[in-house]
């Protein structure tokens, strides 16, 4: 993919390559100008081009996000009748569609035209007007607003799909103490940063990978941050690391929300991904949790290697039985670092469309409502990943941080902050380092940095 100008397109059109199988082996060359309020797009696919032409008389960023818009419709266009393939949402590449949707909506006009004439598909524009619908009560864009995440980069093995940083706790349990000491000093130092907490949330890793003490460390840190009462979750993870005792300090420390990872009720499945427990196990962590009346989360994985649509449709099914009061439903990602995108030389569709249909028309018969979406790149078939929720359920934490409405102020490695600046419609992350030895030298430099941007 080459465009001889408008250069900073390039990035943009390039998603809209990867989207379809097989071409980012053709020889793509992209032209355009503007001209008396047109703006003219010219694609050279393998020697033959297309010509394309929209009306722009917008100014500023406005006008920017049009030729962006333009420039990768009209690509997306040219790929499908190419590969004779329409994609469920159609080319818009962004991570969060409900954000545009909400900025149009900001604007005083409806989001629907918008989408369709991106070529999404009406299932997707209706998911997208559901997923608003059911943030209402939640979302909010309001100065001041935070949510505090907690990164806990531990876990009894590492999944075959993970791309994320980190390794089985054993291989890494000599940072340990170390790294529990650093998070209590990030914690001590966001206190005073944090106006309107609206949420805590315990990632991973897996936190019940920790031993009880070491769990309970953490814990004793945040509580001091926990004015009053905000929603807390904690990310507990897989069931071979559940016991009573940190269910109990969770209890006791006003944690409210768990979520209980099982990605798929199929023992085949999950030994193919290297976990090392079944699905039974997944019940009984359901069973073990219960008494304790945690608002619990289920997460499952559309597109796993190897699985056929029934063990899919089944672990839909279990998980609907349990009764969770959600359900997230991921679609299959593979980024750099995850052992099975090297040993994946593509992610097919497959029949991840039957997959991801069954799952919606399943959980909507079951009561649950779509309330937070969004995409990643490199996702089998351009599909999404939502978090489904019972009435009166929906996670605070999830919502602000899917819409970038809130701050996110987050300790620990691997940990992105985010200052959210409503007035000037931008954000300012800032990225802790990855590996643990690098995280742990540079705790003093990563406070200093938290303390400008967020006092």
């Amino acid at each position: 993919m080459t465009t001889s100008n408008y250069a900073w397109l390039t990035p943009e059109l390039m998603d809209v390559v990867r989207l379809f199988e097989g071409a980012e082996a053709l020889t793509i060359e992209h032209t355009a100008r503007e001209e008396s309020g047109v703006f003219y797009n010219a694609f050279r696919v393998e020697g033959e081009i297309f010509s394309f032409e929209n009306e722009d008389s917008a100014t500023g960023t406005a006008h920017k996000s049009l030729i962006k818009r333009y420039s990768k419709l009209a690509l997306y266009r040219l790929l499908s009748d190419r590969f004779h393939k329409n994609l469920p949402w159609g080319a818009l590449t962004g991570i969060r569609p409900t954000r545009l949707a909400y900025a149009e909506l900001e604007r005083g006009r409806p989001f629907e035209p918008l989408f369709q004439a991106m070529c999404v598909s009406p299932e997707n524009v209706a998911l997208v007007g559901r997923t608003i619908a059911g943030q209402k009560g939640i979302y909010e864009r309001k100065e001041g607003n935070c949510d505090l995440f907690v990164s806990l980069p531990f876990c009894p093995t590492k999944c075959v799909y993970c791309s994320f940083v980190t390794a089985p706790i054993e291989k890494t349990r000599q940072y340990l103490p170390a790294y529990l000491s650093a998070l209590e000093r990030e914690l001590q130092a966001a206190k005073p940063l944090i106006r309107n907490l609206r949420s805590v949330y315990i990632g991973g890793g897996t936190p019940f990978a920790l031993e009880a003490d070491d769990l309970e460390r953490v814990l004793r840190a945040v509580a001091p941050l926990r004015a009053g009462h905000c929603e807390y979750t904690v990310e507990a993870g897989r069931p071979d690391v559940f016991t009573k005792e940190k269910l109990e300090l969770c209890k006791a420390y006003g944690v409210t929300r768990i979520c209980i990872n099982a990605q798929s009720f199929s023992d085949k499945t999950l030994s193919a991904i290297g976990r090392k427990h079944n699905a039974a196990q997944v019940e009984e962590a359901f069973a073990l949790a219960a008494p304790y009346g945690f608002t619990v989360n289920c997460d499952l994985i559309a597109g796993l290697t190897g699985e056929s649509f029934a063990e899919f449709a089944g672990s839909i099914d279990r998980a609907v039985s349990l009764s969770p009061e959600n359900i997230t439903v991921h679609t299959l990602c593979l980024k750099k670092g995850a052992k099975l995108k090297e040993e994946t030389a593509s992610l097919a569709e497959g029949n991840l469309a039957e997959m991801i249909a069954y799952s919606r028309e399943k959980l909507t018969a079951a009561g649950y409502e779509p309330y937070y979406l969004y995409r990643q790149k490199y996702m089998a078939g351009a599909h999404e990943n939502v978090g489904w929720t019972k009435r009166g359920y929906a996670s605070v934490y999830n919502i602000d941080v899917m819409e970038e409405s809130a701050d996110n102020l987050a300790v620990g490695a691997n940990a992105v902050s985010k200052k959210v600046i409503l007035g000037e419609g931008r954000i300012e992350r800032i990225g802790s380092p990855k590996d643990l030895p690098t995280y742990l030298n540079k705790i003093e430099a990563l406070i200093e940095e938290k303390n400008q941007l967020f006092s």
